[in-house]
């Protein structure tokens, strides 16, 4: 890495400030950043990498949150595109290092999801999952599952959840729910002890069991039809994964849409995860500008007994009329972590996408909408989005 003698000059400007004033400053910045540092001055470096910073940096880490974008380009040119905020700007980080020896240079790779420091991709030719650890820079090849090879498009977003181990550990489980024989199951990948355990789920007691009643259980959506879904929950303290069929009315007439909406595709796209639904609906497509564009984003929460899905929160009009544009397709992902439900949208609109972030605080009632700048996204082969927690010091080898 070649450091210039500015940065040379900052850091000894840094290391005469105060070490409060010094760990102020560094708490507020994103791990990219800190990386940085550590790489400019010894002393710097010293100072980041005592255990009692690290420690505090992780736990402020765990309210961060972050957006990753993969750009679909060969494993030797693989970069990940992050967005923390925190920083409220975008970050390059260069992941084909870590690809070089595992994965083939004509693999056709997409990103799947991210917890913590981990990154799952599914490779199409393979049909293989593969997980990166971002900040050990190691990756490991996941045997097959009871289901057998996968391609990329087998994986969906709403059915899967990855769980990164504790700060400074290199494991973590995977989960995803699948049909099987006409019959919901759970299947459960644990790094620790590299295999797989498979789970029918049972039929839900509506009457002795609510499906928000363990804030640590996971959510998982199996199937969404019509008007009607199939969801697993699945209890950390239980046996076995519970199954709710929630029905939605919200609008029965009008058919309903999982994933990627375009062409002649209905006017509503839902978007699953962590047990809500944001429900993103649209103007018929024009005929003159060949787009639509949004007029109502609301979210939606299973009810207590998990046999319905209940009105939650409206994006306020003020705050519509800030971020809605024309698009022609548009996907999306969600997460709900400490009483806050996160939404990204990525729409696509004439070959330029257009990226939007929400949240909305569950106890709080507030709509917040995080302005996100261009990343290069025009003419964007997008290879998978995911929403994250923050990235852990304690676990980094740099």
């Amino acid at each position: 890495m070649t450091v210039d003698r500015n940065s040379i000059s900052t850091a000894l400007g840094f290391c005469l400030l105060p070490s409060e004033l010094l760990e102020d400053i560094f708490l507020r910045l994103a791990l990219p950043e800190i990386l940085r540092l550590k790489s400019v001055s010894r002393n710097l470096n010293t100072f980041i990498s005592r255990d009692d910073f690290r420690r505090i940096y992780d736990y402020r880490s765990t309210s961060e949150t972050w957006i990753f974008l993969f750009k679909k380009r060969f494993p030797r040119d693989s970069v990940l595109h992050g967005f923390s905020d925190r920083s409220g700007r975008w970050f390059k980080i260069p992941i084909a290092r870590a690809f070089f020896h595992v994965v083939n240079p004509g693999e056709d790779l997409y990103f799947l999801t991210a917890s913590g420091d981990f990154f799952l991709f599914a490779s199409n030719y393979h049909r293989e999952l593969i997980a990166l650890n971002l900040m050990k820079n190691t990756v490991k090849r996941i045997p097959s599952s009871p289901l057998g090879p996968r391609g990329t498009s087998s994986w969906r977003r709403s059915g899967l959840k990855l769980i990164a181990g504790p700060p400074g550990s290199d494991t973590f489980l995977f989960l995803f729910a699948e049909l099987y024989q006409n019959r919901p199951f759970l299947f459960r990948y644990s790094s620790e002890t590299d295999t797989w355990q498979s789970t029918e789920a049972v039929d839900a007691n509506v009457h002795s069991h609510t499906v928000n009643g363990d804030k640590k259980a996971v959510v998982l959506s199996v199937i969404h039809r019509r008007g009607d879904s199939m969801m697993l929950s699945i209890d950390p303290h239980g046996d076995r994964p519970a199954v709710y069929r929630p029905r939605f009315d919200g609008g029965a007439e009008e058919a309903l849409a999982v994933g990627l909406v375009s062409g002649s595709s209905p006017d509503r796209l839902h978007v699953y995860g962590d047990g809500k639904m944001v429900v993103v609906r649209s103007d018929g497509e024009n005929v003159v500008t060949g787009g639509r564009v949004f007029r109502c984003v609301e979210v939606w929460g299973l009810t207590a007994d998990g046999g319905g899905w209940e009105f939650v929160s409206r994006v306020p009009e003020r705050l519509l009329e800030t971020i809605k544009k024309p698009y022609g397709a548009m996907m999306g992902c969600l997460e709900e972590r400490d009483g806050v439900v996160r939404v990204v949208l990525l729409s696509n609109y004439k070959g330029s996408w257009d990226i939007i972030w929400l949240s909305y605080g569950v106890v709080s009632g507030e709509w917040r909408w995080v302005p996100l700048p261009d990343c290069g996204t025009k003419e964007l082969n997008m290879a998978g989005i995911a929403i994250s927690s923050g990235l852990r010091l304690l676990s980094s080898r740099y």
